[in-house]
């Protein structure tokens, strides 16, 4: 129930047990922060995730905010392990809740060891194991603001988890130090009213411990960090977007970073100007991307069929969203893919890659680059919120073995020695050799009609068959350049699991649970979706009696995918599908299994 004023003095109020005696360590954790929008649960989410990395464990976070600057329910997730992890665990051990909606919500996943830290400016919570204190009312006076609830909460909860107390402080230092010493000084000092608050409240201290784990030398980080990071170093130099949810961060990273490396980033004044921004740059001679989410997809279809017509090469990086329209911008799904592959009116070629990690995404992206300017088309790098936004731990990413591909470029020197020019020359491979406009001696033409060799428009029909086949073969001939899938699990397992994306956390920590139980089963993770690498996907659903296809939309568009290349293996298809705006658990993967058995 909600209490109609702020308690007049710092007392906490308790619900809680007896601490144990010993405490019980935590390998495997899970806390889950909640309250309103602009109370600060992203930034306790944050705290959290760095401390645990210092600790050298596996960390996942993820979010549930709505679209909107302040206000409505918001809710993260922290998850620690020392084994790795990339997945929402099924229950929560710690929740600290902000107002009484997120007690009601984070109840339902409490594990039964579950402890709830809450905050009781406002009102009061009867349920077992918990322990109430008015974190508002105690910052509130000393700081002068209310706002440093959010770190007071930290302390408390490093408290609650056994925080070793020195690096407790360092993650704070570490986090506003660059907000300057005002700001440090004021949450330092709301680190230590939380920490002597739950000092001085019965059944808090010494209830939990965390383990340590070996996980050290990881670093923590988004999907949207690892695009921009790998389009920097893939020696992209021209980036033009719109904000739009998920995909923001992405624009964000490159005005911070682009520019120090030479290169230029422009905010659009919407998508259609976006993406024909990038062809403009990429005719000129720029390695290109640009960033949308669902309904700037819309908007920039038709440019991306120009670039396929033109044969123009850039990256569109879709961090997909709940959709159709506006839908529920801040929501996981994975529902872009029909329409990616069936992208526009007519027919042309197109990759779509899909990472599974931000290590996967910061690579993908350097061979996305690369792929778009050896084969000349336009290339889809297909993410999910959840990857997109959701922090999680990650290798280093390894640039010793960067290399860029720039295509058939034409220098002047070459230039000069040519006899004549074709823009469009009909090769073996499709992919014609190309210099920038302005190169002395040479004349180009470049049109999204269809067009001959030297660029002119043409209707001949002769000419028509020789350009589609030009174009479209080269989803054939550049197989053996498009990311391979990744493979996990027992060779001779018989169940088998199929996914892309966001999704493949779950399914490998699914793969370890039943595994432990005595079934063991494989799992392949699609890294091109489009091509349908039919060479890759055909032996290995040879190898099981059944597969199941895990992905987040309604329609299980990639099974379709699957059935419309390889109707053969129809019968061992079954869709596991999630379309709510969450992202799967391990647990109801294995429930799947399970259920079908």
């Amino acid at each position: 129930m909600t209490m109609p004023a702020a308690r007049t003095a710092p007392v906490p109020s308790e619900s809680s047990t007896e601490a144990p005696s010993r405490p019980r360590e935590l390998a495997d954790l899970s806390v889950m922060i909640g309250g309103q929008g602009g109370d600060g649960t992203l930034t306790v989410s944050d705290l959290l995730g760095r401390y645990f990395r210092k600790r050298g464990l596996y960390v996942y976070t993820s979010r549930n905010v709505l679209s909107r600057i302040r206000g409505g329910h918001a809710d993260a997730s922290v998850r620690a392990c020392r084994d790795p992890v990339a997945a929402v665990k099924s229950q929560v051990d710690v929740l600290v809740a902000f107002d009484n909606e997120a007690i009601e919500l984070g109840k339902l996943e409490l594990a039964s060891h579950g402890f709830v830290i809450y905050d009781s400016t406002t009102f009061h919570s009867e349920l077992p194991n918990s322990a109430g204190f008015p974190f508002a009312t105690l910052v509130g006076g000393p700081l002068g603001q209310p706002i440093f609830k959010n770190t007071a909460a930290y302390g408390a909860l490093s408290v609650l988890l056994g925080f070793d107390g020195k690096a407790t402080r360092e993650v704070i230092e570490e986090r506003f130090k660059r907000r300057g010493p005002e700001a440090l000084e004021k949450n330092l000092k709301a680190l230590d009213i939380g920490r002597k608050a739950a000092l001085e409240a019965n059944g808090v201290a010494n209830r939990y411990t965390v383990a340590e784990g070996d996980a050290h030398d990881l670093i923590l980080t988004t999907g949207n960090q690892a695009v921009a990071l790998g389009f920097v170093v893939g020696g992209g130099r021209f980036f033009a977007g719109y904000p739009i949810t998920p995909a923001t961060e992405i624009l964000e990273y490159l005005q911070r970073y682009l520019p120090s490396f030479g290169g230029v980033v422009r905010q659009a004044e919407d998508e259609l100007a976006a993406i024909n921004m990038v062809i403009g740059a990429a005719y000129a001679g720029a390695r290109v991307m640009t960033s949308t989410s669902g309904p700037g997809l819309s908007l920039m279809t038709e440019g991306i069929g120009h670039a396929g017509a033109a044969e123009i090469p850039i990256v569109v990086a879709d961090c997909q969203r709940v959709g159709p329209s506006t839908g529920q911008p801040t929501r996981n799904e994975q529902s872009d893919l029909s329409h990616l592959a069936n992208l526009g009116h007519g027919e042309f070629p197109r990759f779509i890659l899909s990472p599974a990690t931000p290590d996967d995404a910061f690579h993908l992206t350097v061979q996305a680059l690369n792929l778009a300017e050896k084969w000349r088309l336009p290339v889809i790098l297909l993410l999910d919120q959840a990857l997109c936004q959701n922090t999680t731990t990650s290798v280093r990413f390894d640039l010793s073995g960067i290399e860029i591909d720039r295509g058939k470029r034409l220098t002047p020197e070459a230039a000069e020695k040519l006899v004549q020019y074709k823009g469009y020359e009909i090769t073996e491979d499709g992919a014609s050799a190309v210099a920038p406009p302005g190169t002395p001696g040479l004349w180009s033409e470049i049109t999204g009609n269809e067009h001959d060799e030297w660029g002119h428009v043409s209707v001949n029909p002769l000419n028509r068959v020789r350009m589609m086949r030009k174009r479209m073969e080269k989803m054939v001939k550049a197989r053996e350049d498009l990311p391979s899938a990744r493979t996990f699990g027992p060779a001779k397992a018989r169940i088998g699991f199929l996914g892309f994306g966001g999704t493949s956390g779950p399914i490998e920590e699914a793969l370890r649970l039943l595994e432990a139980r005595g079934t063991p089963a494989r799992y392949l993770q699609a890294r091109t979706l489009f091509p349908v690498p039919v060479h890759e996907i055909d032996p290995f659903l040879k190898s099981v009696d059944v597969a199941y296809v895990v992905e987040h939309n309604y329609t299980g568009q990639f099974a379709r995918l699957i059935r419309e290349t390889m109707p053969w293996h129809h019968a061992k298809l079954r869709s596991v599908l999630r379309f709510d705006g969450g992202t799967f658990r391990a647990p109801e993967l294995v429930a799947a299994v399970k259920e079908a058995a």
